[in-house]
């Protein structure tokens, strides 16, 4: 409806794309770039396994083989942090955003 208002008050396509149309599609693509980030991290396990990178995700799975806990502890942790503050960073950012969103 505001696409069609906007339309209306006769702004030009380029202002309804980008103040209106674009602005509001934001939140998913924003929200589901988090997501996509996390599950990316998760992948280098697999990726650097099968291609014999070396990394943390190799560094995983040889820490996993060889019993190495205190290793394997401080990788998840590491991992945990870069989730929390990656979703931290995505909620912020719905707030810049959506001018309705706003965190008190």
């Amino acid at each position: 409806d505001y696409v069609k208002t906007a339309r209306s008050k006769g702004l030009s396509e380029g202002a309804v794309n980008i103040r209106h149309i674009f602005r509001n599609s934001l939140i998913s693509v924003v929200s589901a770039l988090g997501f996509t980030f996390v599950a990316l991290v998760a992948g280098t396990v697999v990726t650097e396994t099968v291609f014999s990178l070396p990394g943390i995700g190799r560094l995983v799975v040889e820490s996993v083989l060889r019993r190495d806990y205190p290793t394997i502890q401080g990788i998840i942790l590491i991992i945990a942090f870069l989730y929390m503050l990656i979703n931290l960073l995505v909620d912020l950012s719905f707030a810049l955003l959506d001018p309705r969103i706003r965190y008190s």
